[in-house]
């Protein structure tokens, strides 16, 4: 019992640094932020390791600490030196982005309190906090006009599917955790180095500016 609570009280961190990314318009703050909140997913799964008895998760805490908490971040931090630090336009005022954040955290907790699947009983709020956090990256995603904030948008949908995992299927093979660790750090590579060649055609990564690229 005293392993899920850890589990589920750590989980509750990861909502708390995903409003910070969300909601700052510092993105350098923004990219701190998803850093400690990788350090945050990685004690997860070590805690899941060590009370699930699930040996792959030792070796997904390691490469989702090497790729999440520096890897990522630094090719974020990296790419805010040549764009600027400063988030340029919202598609919500801040009032309603936090209020429609808050929604759909508690509208994953509702959709998990209909869960009674026993294995999941004691880690409901964790995976309540999973959904919440792919949901909350979606949103930053739909909301966020700015390039590399939808970059770190799709970071925060990647740990809730990630975290999703780790819960219900804790002991798949590593290479399914090395894989999928792989494809995200590729892919935010790939990401980055396109915003940063908007920046330098366009000036800014304001995606409501880049209609050229239409056709």
């Amino acid at each position: 019992m005293a392993g899920t609570s850890v589990v589920n009280a750590l989980a509750v961190l990861l909502i708390l640094t995903s409003m910070m990314v969300v909601g700052t318009k510092k993105l350098r703050l923004a990219a701190y932020m998803y850093s400690i909140q990788s350090l945050v997913l990685v004690s997860i799964f070590l805690s899941l390791a060590i009370f699930m008895r699930a040996e792959p998760l030792y070796i997904w805490s390691v490469t989702a600490l090497i790729t999440k908490t520096f890897l990522v971040p630094y090719l974020l931090l990296r790419t805010l030196k040549t764009v600027g630090d400063q988030e340029e336009g919202m598609t919500l005022k801040t009032t309603a982005s936090i209020f429609l954040a808050v929604l759909m955290v508690a509208l994953a907790f509702v959709v998990v309190g209909s869960f009674h699947t026993y294995a999941l009983l004691k880690i409901k709020v964790a995976l309540a906090v999973s959904i919440a956090h792919f949901l909350l990256g979606l949103f930053c995603i739909l909301t966020r006009k700015n390039a590399l904030k939808q970059i770190l948008g799709y970071c925060l949908l990647e740990n809730g599917s990630h975290l999703t995992l780790a819960l219900t299927a804790y002991n798949a093979p590593e290479t399914v955790e090395i894989g999928i660790l792989t494809d995200a750090v590729f892919a935010v590579l790939i990401m980055t180095v396109i915003a940063r060649r908007l920046f330098k055609g366009f000036g800014t990564l304001d995606t409501d500016t880049h209609t050229l690229l239409k056709g």
